[in-house]
């Protein structure tokens, strides 16, 4: 495995690290910053409503796109295992 080879598989893991914390960021910031506008207009500071939010709001997430993110990931590491096998030779 040449110099090239190894960048272009860190650059395929900072990839694919991305598309599947990426949505889960997302959905988590989405859904803090609705809550935190609703706090504010009705002037209740629980922070555990904020909590709630974020948390269904990544489940919700995991649930539509989960499978899709663990096909990305488990693709990626098969990929990974595959170039195992040409370092050695």
């Amino acid at each position: 495995m040449n110099g090239d080879q190894a960048l272009a598989l860190i650059r395929g893991l900072l990839q694919i690290t991305l598309e599947i914390t990426g949505p889960m960021f997302l959905a988590s910031l989405i859904a803090g910053v609705f809550v935190g506008i609703l706090q504010t207009a009705t002037q209740i500071n629980e922070a555990s409503i904020s909590y709630a939010a974020k948390v269904g709001a990544l489940i919700m997430t995991l649930v539509l796109i989960g499978p899709l993110i663990a096909s990305r990931a488990v693709g990626y590491a098969r990929r990974s295992f595959e170039s195992i096998a040409d370092v050695g030779r």
